[in-house]
C-alpha cells in the first residue's frame, strides 16, 4: 500500500507543534472515472472549494464500504473495480486533529441521478461535476490560494482537505501514465 505521506502545517507556511492526544478521524476518498474518462469532483460555490468525493468512516462499516456510501451520497452514483491504492495522513496541529484517509481509484457502475448532500454542503452551493483529471488538477491546485471564509468550515481546515486532494488526484495521473507507458511496451 503506497503512502502519500503527511500533510503538515509546515505545508501552509506555519510552524506545527506536537500533537497532544488529538482528536483522531478516519476517512475514505479517491477518484470515480466515467468511462469517458473524466473523474467526479465536487464544487462549494460558498467557499469556492473544489474537492473530490469522500468523508468519515461511520461507525463500524468498513473502510471501503465507507467510500462506497460517500461516492452515492456525493456523486449519486455507484461504483465497481473499488481498489485502495494509498493512505494519506493530515497533522493539523493548530487545532490538535489528525485526519487518516484510505484512497479509493473505482469506475462508475451505475449513475443513480441523485445526490444527496448535506445541510452544509446545500447552504455552500454545492454541485458535482464531472471533468477531466488534468482539469480537475487544475480545479484543486487553483482553489488553494483563493478559498473563502464559510461559516462551518475554517480556512485553515480547507487548505490541508485541498493539498490532501491534490496528492490524490497526482497520484491518479501518476498511475494513469505508468499504465500507458506499459501498454506501450
Amino acid at each position: 500500500m503506497k503512502d502519500l505521506g503527511t500533510i503538515k502545517d509546515e505545508d501552509f507556511g506555519l510552524t506545527s507543534s506536537k500533537l497532544r492526544n488529538p482528536k483522531v478521524r478516519y476517512g475514505a476518498r479517491g477518484i470515480v472515472e466515467r468511462e469517458d474518462g473524466k473523474i467526479a469532483i465536487f464544487y462549494e460555490h460558498e467557499r469556492n472549494h473544489y474537492k473530490l468525493p469522500g468523508g468519515g468512516i461511520e461507525g463500524d462499516e468498513t473502510s471501503e464500504h465507507a467510500f462506497e456510501r460517500e461516492v452515492a451520497e456525493e456523486v449519486g452514483c455507484l461504483v465497481k473495480d473499488v481498489t485502495q491504492v494509498a493512505t494519506i495522513k493530515e497533522e493539523r496541529s493548530q487545532a490538535n486533529f489528525e485526519q487518516n484517509s484510505d484512497i479509493y481509484f473505482s469506475k462508475l457502475k451505475v449513475d443513480l441521478h441523485k445526490l444527496s448532500p448535506t445541510k452544509e454542503e446545500q447552504e455552500a452551493g454545492a454541485e458535482m461535476m464531472w471533468v477531466t483529471p488534468e482539469k480537475a488538477h487544475e480545479l484543486i491546485s487553483g482553489c488553494l490560494t483563493e478559498l473563502t471564509i464559510s461559516d462551518y468550515e475554517k480556512l485553515y481546515h480547507s487548505k490541508f482537505m485541498v493539498m490532501r486532494d491534490i496528492k490524490i488526484v497526482e497520484e491518479f495521473l501518476n498511475s494513469n501514465e505508468t499504465d500507458e507507458i506499459e501498454m506501450d511496451r
